[in-house]
């Protein structure tokens, strides 16, 4: 049996949960099951269900498979399903994505302990430890001061992938983000900082009180017999500034390990990929390990990898991969998939891309399900946070979701001509509430006048842009560099195995609960 990490929290109260601060006088050394309040309440939620008479034993999920849509929030979802069939010639309202057709159907809240709007490492942290924490801080509690290495030390807080290690489970990551990102790395890292993803960025403090790198966290996990699959980008966190990869750019690493050839070292027998050829020669059936640096940073958006931009897999053929080998063992697997540049996307005011890598998340999930069965796999499907991404203005029935909108007459009959905003200038159906598509140039130029920019609005006239194109990006309202996070509950999408406990509204950490319960993750006899 698994013994329970023990864990350093200050001791908390009622009232200090309720204003989701911790804090106290003394410091004890408990198990974090019995201490942190966020764990406490979603025990608590789990216990005294409205569906407990429904309950599947715990244990009844032989297998968990967890989606994470990083930033997908529901209108992001509504206009995939509207893309995904507009593709196809159709109207596209009417249309469902894989995972819309799950029986449960719940929502998340998204908050950290410190930020109304939150950032992808503290709800990650929600989701793989079940206690929400600070923004920017993985898998630490949030008694940890953010980029303090001294402050998180005996607050780590064991993650559903370790566990699932530690009672023999089959584990993997899948991440189209660089694999040391927030989002992967909070299933086996531990770290007050999330951008700590190699050792340089490691500032002094945390050199001197014994803090490793992101990527260093990956090669030295000690759970289980180590992490089965992981797959994404980030090959840069793993080699020194002295190595020149594949893609002829340099390691950001100071220390001169190659992170590489350790992994190699230490699986004499398992596969290391860089490229579509070598995923494409992988036998499922006989690796046991598997570890792909598919790109120096991110991976490639979906569509740029569909025209042979980036020759990568894609994220439902990493997914298929990973599962294949993944119940190769006897145990049931743990499996974490992440799309996550629908984030990155939606940061640049990019709706094209934002919507076409949730359609193939949307593809991965079809795979996922099909290659599984409900009666012993749970599957959760869900977001992180959301965008300020909007679906706006009154458009006609099957208007193109890209487009520009085009509404109705005053019969009710659709109209093939522009609708104008107040400044008399065409407006898209999609936007985003701030980010970089805002333009105010001030002063009229030849410049300005030659690209159609009214001066008093610092609008742009789209009338003869293609705003379905892949480059366009969306107007937005207030001007920032980069689009925001929003703070709005996201969708929850689940079926088999205790799914049903994810219906209704829920604190985000509630569902690791539900993972670890319906995995017994905990052991529990």
């Amino acid at each position: 049996m698994r013994t329970v990490t023990k864990v350093l929290l200050l001791s908390l109260t009622a009232s200090l949960f309720l204003s989701g601060c911790g804090g106290g006088d003394t410091q004890t050394e408990v198990s974090l099951e019995d201490t942190n309040i966020w764990y406490q309440a979603g025990v608590e939620r789990i216990e005294t269900s409205k569906l407990q008479e429904y309950i599947t034993a715990r244990g009844g999920a032989k297998n968990i498979i967890f989606f994470v849509g990083d930033g997908m929030g529901t209108s992001t979802v509504t206009a995939a399903r509207i893309l995904e069939a507009q593709r196809r010639g159709q109207s596209g309202e009417e249309n469902m994505l894989s995972f819309d057709n799950f029986p449960t159907v719940g929502l998340s809240k998204t908050y950290n302990t410190n930020a109304q709007t939150p950032d992808s490492a503290g709800t990650m942290t929600a989701m793989m430890t079940g206690v929400k924490s600070k923004a920017g801080v993985l898998s630490v509690s949030e008694v940890s001061v953010r980029a303090n290495c001294e402050s998180s030390k005996g607050h780590e807080i064991l993650t559903a992938l370790e566990m699932a290690e530690d009672i023999n489970m089959a584990t993997g990551i899948v991440s189209t983000a660089r694999i040391t990102h927030a989002t992967p790395a909070a299933t086996y890292a531990h770290t007050p900082e999330r951008n700590w993803e190699n050792n340089a960025k490691l500032p002094q403090e945390a050199i001197d009180n014994g803090c490793e790198d992101i990527a260093s966290q990956l090669l030295s996990f000690n759970y289980g017999d180590g992490i089965d699959v992981v797959m994404g980008g980030g090959r840069r966190e793993f080699i020194p500034t002295t190595t020149i990869d594949i893609e002829g750019k340099n390691g950001k690493r100071t220390d001169g390990r190659d992170l590489r050839q350790e992994w190699k070292t230490a699986n004499k027998e398992g596969a290391y990929l860089e490229t579509q050829a070598d995923f494409d020669a992988v036998d499922t059936e006989s690796t046991e390990k598997l570890f792909a640096l598919f790109n120096s940073s991110h991976m490639s958006y979906e569509e740029d990898r569909v025209n042979d931009i980036a020759g990568e897999p894609s994220l439902s053929e990493m997914t298929e991969k990973a599962i294949n080998i993944l119940d190769n063992k006897n145990n049931g697997f743990f499996l974490m998939v992440e799309s996550g540049r629908i984030d990155h996307a939606h940061h640049a005011g990019n709706a094209f891309n934002a919507l076409s890598d949730t359609i193939e998340l949307s593809r991965a999930v079809a795979i996922a399900d099909e290659l599984t069965n409900d009666e012993d796999t749970l599957i959760i499907v869900t977001a992180d946070h959301s965008h300020v991404f909007t679906i706006a203005g009154y458009p006609k029935r099957g208007n193109p979701i890209l487009g520009k909108v085009q509404g109705l007459d005053e019969h009710g009959a659709p109209k093939d001509v522009d609708d104008l905003a107040s400044d008399d200038l065409p407006y898209t159906t999609l936007g985003y509430a701030n980010g970089r598509g805002f333009m105010d140039l001030g002063d009229e130029t030849d410049a300005d006048a030659s690209y159609g920019i009214d001066i008093h609005t610092g609008r742009a006239d789209l009338s003869y842009i293609d705003t379905a194109s892949a480059g366009f990006h969306q107007e937005a309202t207030v001007p920032r560099s980069s689009e925001t996070h929003a703070g709005e509950d996201v969708g929850i999408y689940a079926k088999g195995p205790g799914s049903h406990l994810l219906a209704g509204v829920n604190e985000q950490n509630m569902i690791f609960h539900v993972m670890e319960r319906m995995a017994n993750l905990s052991d529990e006899k």
